[in-house]
């Protein structure tokens, strides 16, 4: 039999949780930026792989607008299967015309430009998420915040898929390896659909809406609870 954790202080919670939802807003801000250097990045070198990447923080970012919305009604859990539900279809929508224009990028031997600001772009996500997701690791496992823990896995998910995009575009760029680009995409992709299928099952772990609202049903469980 294993014994709980100790709960931390009033005080220390209330500190624990205003880090989290700084640490989960500098994320989203960092997503959106992502999003738009990405998307016009991609779309000047013709990188399938750098638009999706774009693509795919940008629905991170319209993720948590989402909650932010859905908490604003009266009857925040009523809106919760439909919110995910709209999620997953963006997630699958996004599979579909990455895995598309890599396909095409494949078989039509697509030129994929050099691109200076994507490396840069992805490199830098390859640094910074980590941090970010360390970060909320550690102030998620002090509160006992099993959903503030997911999200620093998926933070730390989005770091393997930057890297995926940077040795794609690295090895277009320095050794001439034209597919390699199409094939990051390809991660994209994959990435995307798993993404979608947790969402459209109600996985509260699946994306940054289903960690937002498993961690509003746990405050209110506490609140309950005290």
């Amino acid at each position: 039999m294993t014994t709980a954790a100790p709960r931390p202080a009033v005080d220390r919670r209330d500190t624990l949780h205003r880090r989290i939802r700084w640490i989960v807003a500098a994320t989203i801000a960092y997503n959106l930026i992502e999003a738009i250097v990405a998307i016009t990045a991609g779309t000047i070198a013709s990188s399938s792989a750098l638009i999706g990447f774009g693509l795919d923080s940008t629905i991170e970012v319209l993720s948590a607008a989402a909650v932010a919305w859905q908490f604003t009604r009266r009857d925040p859990e009523r809106w919760e299967k439909g919110t995910l539900r709209v999620i997953a279809v963006a997630f699958f929508a996004l599979a579909a015309y990455v895995t598309a224009t890599s396909v095409i990028a494949l078989v039509g031997r697509a030129d994929v430009q050099h691109s200076t600001i994507g490396m840069v772009l992805t490199a830098l996500s390859v640094v910074i998420m980590p941090f970010l997701s360390l970060t909320e690791r550690r102030a998620g496992r002090e509160l006992g915040s099993a959903t503030a823990v997911a999200d620093s896995r998926q933070t730390l998910l989005c770091t393997y898929l930057s890297a995926a995009v940077l040795i794609g575009l690295v090895l277009n760029s320095m050794l001439g390896w034209w597919w390699a680009d199409a094939v990051a995409g390809l991660v994209i992709a994959a990435f995307a659909i798993r993404e979608g299928i947790e969402a459209w099952r109600g996985d509260a772990c699946a994306t940054s809406a289903g960690m937002l609202l498993e961690q509003e049903h746990n405050d209110h469980g506490d609140e309950h609870r005290d």
